[in-house]
């Protein structure tokens, strides 16, 4: 790409990065001291955008990097917004819902200098819910003095959230297959599935699938995984885990393990539960004739290459699971100009959002002829850097 070297630098650390300790008064009586972040990457193309999480490993090393990631994922869908992320080092199921609303207004209370609706707008993440946001939101605009709703997003509904906020991680996952099937001329229709993690991206994306004419032949959940090549219904799988706990044990499957969903044979395989779950020791047994990375770092990147090689078509992660950051951004627009759109607007709009992203991503991939995550990286960090000399900055 031949970066200026200034560039390099100031892409490789963060812009601003906030560590903070607070008191929260506990149940108990008692007050524990609690240690929060919360990390600007870089805002050359607009304000900050990234969640918050609330988890007792949280370190500053691993908001860096999804603050890092937040800028690229930004980037590459095209929004006018740059990456930042927050944490607090706790156990939310160890805390009642006072102790947590507690937490949460005492954050906002350490880092409120820096955040806000034209500086840095969070929203939920690990741990984190929409009861959440809205207690930052209220503890924001106490500070503030004023209603200030684009400051938070990931907001329950009445409080000024988005409609299509649920399924929109999934959607725009769904989008992006969409698109990579007519490139590579797999009808989606009766195509087979195999989804990876039964939660929020992945069921939707199954259910999704489902109602576009493919076959969901496999999915998983932490317990363990069912199969029938003939398919299964996406809703009914979904039915009996909320019964019973797991996807295992669904009528007429047979139980396989999470890795031996991977590498089932299937023309589209959606990894949406851990990280780091094709490697290079497993990469080269992937069957599936699309990749589509619902979850965060399902691949390792010796696993890239191989994919690569093996001709398997990869959606990389922050392309493909960025409808989630899409639909806050319409959050975020819908509050500052204090106009709602419906659920069908909000579909419309993400639908042209990932379809352009993809189509530029793939470009780029066929014009340097690497890697969809690499040529991800190349167009978000292009972005990125041009803004940047834009301003003056290099």
């Amino acid at each position: 790409m031949q970066l200026d070297p200034a560039v390099h630098g100031l892409l490789r650390e963060p812009k601003r990065v906030v560590e903070v300790t607070f008191p929260v008064r506990m149940d108990n009586g008692k007050v524990k001291v609690f240690k929060g972040f919360r990390v600007q990457y870089n805002d050359a193309r607009g304000p900050c955008k990234g969640g918050i999480r609330f988890h007792p490993r949280e370190t500053i090393d691993t908001v860096k990097a999804l603050a890092a990631w937040m800028t690229w994922k930004t980037a590459c869908v095209g929004l006018p917004l740059g990456g930042g992320k927050g944490g607090v080092i706790c156990d939310p199921k160890q805390m009642s819902s006072g102790e947590l609303e507690r937490l949460s207004r005492a954050y906002i209370d350490a880092i409120g200098a820096v955040i806000g609706p034209e500086l840095d707008i969070p929203a939920p993440d690990v741990y984190t819910s929409p009861q959440i946001m809205a207690w930052m939101m209220d503890e924001f605009e106490k500070i503030r003095g004023y209603n200030a709703p684009g400051a938070i997003t990931g907001k329950p509904i009445a409080l000024g959230g988005s409609q299509g906020r649920g399924d929109a991680t999934a959607r725009g996952v769904v989008y992006t297959i969409r698109e990579a099937t007519k490139k590579l001329n797999v009808p989606l229709r009766d195509a087979t599935v195999a989804v990876q993690g039964y939660g929020n991206a992945g069921s939707n994306a199954a259910l999704l699938l489902g109602e576009m004419g493919a076959r969901v032949v496999a999915v998983s959940d932490s317990k363990g995984g069912i199969l029938n090549e003939k398919g299964v219904d996406a809703r009914a799988v979904l039915d009996h885990k909320r019964k019973t706990g797991s996807v295992v044990g669904f009528p007429s499957t047979r139980t396989i393990t999470n890795e031996d969903l991977l590498e089932q044979p299937c023309d589209i395989l959606v990894p949406a539960a851990l990280e780091n779950v094709i490697t290079g020791d497993n990469a080269s047994s992937i069957r599936a004739k699309i990749v589509a990375e619902a979850a965060n770092g399902p691949a390792t990147p010796d696993a890239d290459e191989i994919l690569f090689k093996n001709k398997i078509f990869h959606i990389p992660d922050f392309l493909c699971n960025a409808g989630g950051v899409t639909v806050s951004y319409f959050e975020w627009v819908q509050n500052l100009y204090g106009l709602y759109w419906s659920v069908e607007e909000i579909y419309d709009r993400l639908d042209k959002v990932m379809t352009r992203a993809f189509n530029d991503v793939y470009d780029m991939h066929v014009k340097q002829n690497v890697t969809m995550r690499m040529a991800a990286y190349m167009l978000s960090v292009q972005r990125v850097a041009e803004a940047m000399k834009l301003r003056g900055w290099v």
